[in-house]
C-alpha cells in the first residue's frame, strides 16, 4: 500500500538544509523533488565518488541512492513516528560513469506503519544510461 500524500513540510529545501554538515552533504547530494510516493536527487561526480581504478565507486552510487530513498522515507512517516533506520538494501550496478552528474529517482512501492520499501533509479545524465538499481527497506521507529 502507497499512502497517497507526503508531509508538506518536508521540501527539498528543508531536506538540503538538514543534510548539511553531514554524510549527505559531504557527498555533494542534491535533493530536487519531493512528491507523493517519490523523491529525485542529484550528484555532480567529483574524486572523492572515484575508485582508485578511475571509475566511480559503487558506495558513491549506493550513498546517492539509499540517501534518496532515506529522505523519501522522512518526507513519508506516518504521523507520530520518530524516523526509521535502514534494515536492508539490494543494489544492481549496470554502468558506471568518470565524471558528469548521476541523476536518482526514488518511488515508495510500500509505505506501511512498520517498513517501507523504496526502488531507486540511479541514471548519468550527460548519456541517459542507468548506472544502477536499488531497492532498500525502511523499519519506521516509534517513540518508546
Amino acid at each position: 500500500m502507497v499512502s497517497p500524500s507526503h508531509c508538506p513540510d518536508v521540501t527539498p529545501e528543508h531536506l538540503n538544509t538538514r543534510a548539511e554538515g553531514s554524510f549527505i552533504g559531504w557527498m555533494g547530494i542534491n535533493f530536487l523533488t519531493v512528491e507523493d510516493g517519490k523523491l529525485t536527487a542529484e550528484m555532480i561526480v567529483e574524486p572523492h565518488h572515484v575508485a582508485p581504478n578511475g571509475f566511480l565507486h559503487a558506495a558513491s552510487i549506493i550513498a546517492l541512492a539509499d540517501s534518496a530513498c532515506g529522505n523519501g522515507t522522512i518526507a513519508h512517516l506516518p504521523g507520530g513516528a520518530e524516523s526509521f533506520t535502514t534494515i536492508e538494501l539490494k543494489s544492481n550496478h549496470l554502468g558506471t560513469a568518470r565524471d558528469g552528474t548521476l541523476h536518482c529517482i526514488a518511488t515508495a512501492q510500500h509505505l506501511g506503519r512498520t517498513t517501507h520499501v523504496w526502488d531507486a533509479t540511479v541514471s548519468h545524465v550527460e548519456t541517459g544510461k542507468t548506472i544502477a538499481l536499488f531497492r532498500c527497506t525502511q523499519m519506521i521507529l516509534w517513540p518508546r
